[in-house]
């Protein structure tokens, strides 16, 4: 790491990943560009005595930041309120880079003066059905990176494949410190609605890990549940175009179709079947799948027979109705 002013920051929080924050930290020190510094959040983890014995040979190379538990978001906020770099790199506790991925990242950032972020591909690994393949296979971006198409999701941005301005995110106001998830989608999708001009390629230079039952990800619904959060935040508080509006109210709709969806199979394995049988008529009242009807037909003349389908179906093939 070089000592003078560093061109890069590396923002990394880090809650009860004390078994695998040694993996993404010897990914950073690994890369091939130097001229960076790395900046750990530990947010209020309950793991903080294993984390502070395997941070201890890095600490000489390291900002080490302890604060009580403000989530992602937060401790992200505090890691780029003490960071000194022109750019700010996000890497996820639990992920790592590839040698060559900062010189890649920041190369294309300064051959282009006009661009404020950048991101890359991702390869999946870990205890999931995606694992092997990578990012952009399952969440693919297409065409240029706007509000709109963040919003649609035909843009998607992996956090551990993105690099910033740090001017431009700052200006932007940063992390939104009341979501409890999906806290980087409302960040993108704030800045590209405020102008700012993002790039992708398709390099895959990032590793991230999906599967591990701890992590924010873990629960589909609640993750769901976030999302609608924010559509709702950004309907009631941002001040959209007419045509952005009804982008909206169409997402919108859409992914409080996917919310009951997923409350209704939750329910469904609870033996809740009446509940679950209102929550998917809801889901399929915009999303009308074929799956989706015979579920609620099932859930109506035999539930028990029907829930234990979808349990089978889940198991023996990820089943999505």
């Amino acid at each position: 790491m070089n000592n003078t002013t560093p061109k890069v920051s590396v923002i990394m929080p880090s809650y009860n990943t004390a078994n695998l924050i040694g993996e993404a930290l010897d990914s950073v020190f690994a890369q091939s560009y130097r001229n960076f510094e790395v900046i750990v959040i530990n947010d209020g983890s309950p793991d903080t005595p294993e984390l502070e014995r395997v941070l201890g040979p890095y600490l000489d190379r390291i900002v080490y930041l302890k604060q009580p538990n403000r989530r992602a978001c937060g401790a992200r906020n505090n890691g780029i309120s003490h960071a000194k770099g022109e750019y700010l790199a996000f890497l996820d506790s639990d992920d790592s880079w590839t040698p060559a991925y900062l010189q890649s990242q920041i190369e294309r950032l300064e051959a282009d003066s006009s661009l404020d972020m950048i991101y890359c591909d991702c390869m999946i690994y870990g205890d999931a059905p995606q694992a092997g393949k990578t990012f952009m296979q399952g969440c693919p971006s297409v065409g240029p990176v706007t509000f709109e198409s963040v919003l649609t999701e035909q843009s998607q941005i992996p956090i551990s494949g993105t690099i910033v301005r740090r001017q431009a995110l700052i200006n932007a106001g940063g992390f939104d410190e009341r979501l409890a998830m999906c806290d980087d989608y409302e960040m993108w999708l704030r800045l590209a609605f405020r102008g700012a001009r993002i790039a992708f390629y398709s390099d895959v230079l990032s590793r991230i890990r999906i599967g591990r039952p701890s992590s924010l990800s873990s629960s589909k619904s609640k993750m769901v549940a976030a999302f609608v959060t924010i559509l709702l935040n950004v309907k009631a508080e941002w001040n959209l175009s007419v045509e952005q509006q009804a982008l909206l109210s169409e997402k919108l709709r859409q992914v409080q179709s996917l919310l009951a969806l997923e409350l209704g199979k939750e329910l469904l394995r609870k033996g809740e079947f009446g509940q679950a049988r209102i929550q998917l008529e809801q889901a399929n009242s915009h999303l009308r799948r074929g799956k989706l009807r015979l579920a609620i037909f099932g859930l109506r003349v035999a539930p028990s027979l029907t829930a234990l389908a979808v349990r089978t179906w889940e198991r023996s093939m990820q089943f999505s109705v």
